[in-house]
């Protein structure tokens, strides 16, 4: 099952839902888990510079002045002393090179990593934001109920009173009302949690701001396009995350067994010392050096280090397989769930057709006098729990669409165009 419609990143914007567009866009600025997720981007990608920097040559200067007093003949002699030094390892075997692009891929996971927050965060706001919307309508209609059934109980006290009915139906009817007010209670509180959990999603003291839900669920817009599994590739965040890193790996492996191959490093200064400040540059003296090293024994330590990278690569090129398959299952998953919820709403409507001409049939052959109360409760009973029990199904179909977004993938923030730091 997939449908026309191309998925797009901003997805919520689908539901035509001013509500839910000003959270999500008040959730990607304000959340404090999406601002970690920033800050720990902005550290892979200072660390990925870092390990680059080591390709670059390093130039170091340094001045000295000093003063040297002959107490035996009592004169001092000032010295000055200026000097650049520089220093720089060539990459034989590319192990710097490995390090810096196993940095940068791992800075770009992290990346990934921003995106797929950015979509869990959007997907539990608009959940939690449809759960709001929901709750509110069952009090409503329970409100509506309590009304319906504090009507039916004044009508039975009537006809007790007069002798047409019994006291057994009288309490029952009561113990209804009285139950409904419990149930209203209960509704008022999930609202209160359910606009606590909205305010930490958006990342405000909880009880601080009044949501306004609205008196309806939205309609399901058309089914998106899920493609063939393959497309799911360059559509989800995860998926992308574990590539890089499954290519970090690999250059880890490939730094690790040139670190077991001799290094070649190269040394130069310059420097220039006098008596005097205005002859400090008169005189210069160079140093070139260069310096070849190899590893003879180190108990193992290198070989072990590349076989424990190969073992790192390989658990990770299985973490990427099983990435794609729980991509691929969620995808089918949420496309299976909103089939058949689709089937369960049109029961409940039906259902609830027949519930509605039940009670109305019942009711006038109680008052006519041919029909006890025990068929008028079931039928009023069992008609109030319908009524309910649709909106949950209504709600969580959209809950099954937003599952199916999240699964479907996207860039919620957008492309990172930044300069590259590989080569």
């Amino acid at each position: 099952m997939t449908g026309q419609k191309a998925v797009k990143s901003g997805w919520w914007l689908s539901f035509h839902d001013p509500g839910l567009d000003n959270l999500v866009n008040r959730a990607f600025s304000n959340n404090f888990s999406l601002h970690i997720a920033r800050n720990r981007l902005s550290a892979a990608k200072s660390a990925a510079r870092q390990t680059g920097a080591r390709l670059v040559p390093s130039l170091d200067t340094q001045g000295k002045v000093g003063t040297k007093h002959d107490y035996t003949r009592d004169n001092s002699a000032d010295s000055f002393h200026f000097s650049l030094a520089a220093s720089y390892e060539v990459d034989l075997w590319g192990r710097l090179a490995a390090a810096r692009d196993a940095a940068v891929f791992e800075a770009e996971a992290s990346q990934a990593d921003l995106q797929t927050a950015a979509i869990t965060l959007a997907a539990e706001v608009a959940k939690t934001w449809y759960n709001l919307v929901e709750t509110t309508m069952q009090l409503r209609l329970l409100q509506k109920q309590h009304e319906t059934n504090s009507r039916i109980l004044d009508l039975i006290t009537t006809r007790f009173r007069a002798g047409l009915a019994g006291a057994p139906d009288m309490l029952q009817q009561r113990q209804l009302v009285e139950s409904t007010v419990e149930e209203l209670a209960v509704m008022r509180q999930n609202i209160s949690l359910l606009e606590h959990q909205l305010s930490l999603l958006l990342g405000e003291v909880p009880g601080t701001y009044h949501f306004n839900p609205g008196t309806s669920l939205p309609h399901l817009p058309p089914l998106p396009q899920t493609g063939i599994p393959g497309e799911l590739l360059t559509r989800r965040p995860d998926i992308e995350r574990e590539s890089l890193r499954l290519q970090a790996a690999g250059k880890r492996v490939a730094s690790a067994i040139a670190d077991r191959l001799p290094r070649l490093s190269i040394s130069a200064e310059l420097s220039s010392t006098a008596e005097r400040a205005s002859q400090l540059f008169d005189n210069w003296f160079t140093n070139l050096l260069a310096n070849l090293t190899a590893p003879l024994l180190d108990g193992g330590l290198r070989k072990e280090e590349v076989n424990r990278q190969e073992a790192l690569a390989k658990q990770q090129f299985y973490q990427y397989g099983q990435t794609i398959l729980q991509a691929i299952l969620e995808v089918e998953d949420n496309l299976a769930r909103e089939k058949e919820q689709q089937k369960i709403i049109d029961s409940l409507v039906r259902q609830l057709h027949f519930a509605e001409s039940t009670v109305s049939h019942v009711s006038i052959r109680y008052r006519q006098g041919v029909e006890n109360y025990q068929r008028v409760l079931q039928a009023l009973l069992f008609h109030q729990k319908l009524q309910r029990n649709l909106l949950k199904a209504r709600r969580l179909q959209i809950e099954y669409r937003i599952g199916l977004y999240r699964a479907l993938g996207g860039h919620p923030l957008g492309s990172d165009n930044s300069p590259k730091p590989r080569t």
